[in-house]
């Protein structure tokens, strides 16, 4: 990655009111971390950081900073983050990384694909399910985007990380299963395989009533409307029906 130039100032305002002046006035409030240094508030000028956000392929940059009436003026920094206005998108803060030439970093680079695939052309949809790869190199050799040729990709095929070519002295970490991108059946076609796999609405019904009738089957017999007699009253009835039971034998013994 080429470094690009960028100028900053010393910033002694922290407060929100200041910050808020600050921002009006054209500049950008910015912080600079690092291990080699301790953080540093700097400004910014906001039209000068457009232009060089509006000429990148990504917002991972590789800044060359001059600060300006600072001992440690020449310093080289990654763009860590960027942060805008969610309504008019104008960037309120901007966060560097202070970095070595000599010393490996690690980052997420934003992937982009080129080509159209083999399986799109044959009615297939491509699907991004991995929009960033973490690499990590020095930061010269690091990639401002990686670029995947999908040509040869057929339809049910996919490409994992560990199918991705990295650039020269740049390695790609994480899972190499992990999908990035993939050409799948139409959304429409799968949704009708889908329905014909599951049970009609008339077949539903029918398990409906059948579950019904057989429930029916093994309710007690009755009238309608009566409940069934409670668990002590069952007893109890049964131990009057024996004891009625016995009685008509005992009187035919004593007859005889």
């Amino acid at each position: 990655m080429k470094s690009v130039p960028l100028k900053a100032y010393q910033r002694s305002q922290t407060q929100r009111s200041e910050v808020k002046k600050l921002r009006d006035s054209g500049r950008v409030p910015a912080t600079i971390y690092g291990r080699l240094n301790k953080p540093q508030n700097l400004e910014i000028n906001a039209r000068e950081f457009d232009e060089l956000m509006h000429h990148s392929a990504s917002e991972n940059l590789l800044i060359d900073l001059s600060v300006e009436s600072d001992a440690n003026a020449k310093r080289l920094a990654l763009l860590q983050e960027v942060q805008h206005h969610p309504l008019s998108g104008k960037v309120l803060h901007v966060d560097l990384h202070e970095v070595a030439e000599t010393e490996k970093v690690t980052v997420q680079v934003p992937v982009e694909t080129s080509g159209e695939a083999i399986g799109v052309k044959n009615g297939g949809v491509l699907e991004h399910a991995l929009f960033k790869l973490r690499v990590r190199s020095l930061p010269k050799d690091l990639p401002e985007q990686i670029i995947i040729d999908v040509t040869a990709l057929e339809l049910g095929k996919s490409i994992h990380v560990g199918d991705v070519k990295a650039p020269e002295g740049v390695e790609i970490l994480g899972d190499k299963h992990i999908t990035v991108v993939a050409v799948s059946a139409p959304r429409a076609e799968e949704e009708m395989v889908a329905a014909e796999a599951a049970p009609a609405a008339g077949d539903v019904e029918m398990l409906k009533e059948k579950k019904e009738e057989g429930a029916e089957g093994a309710a007690p017999a009755g009238k309608a409307g009566e409940k069934a007699p409670a668990k002590g009253d069952a007893k109890a009835a049964a131990a009057g029906d024996k004891k009625a039971e016995a009685k008509p034998e005992a009187k035919a013994e004593k007859k005889k």
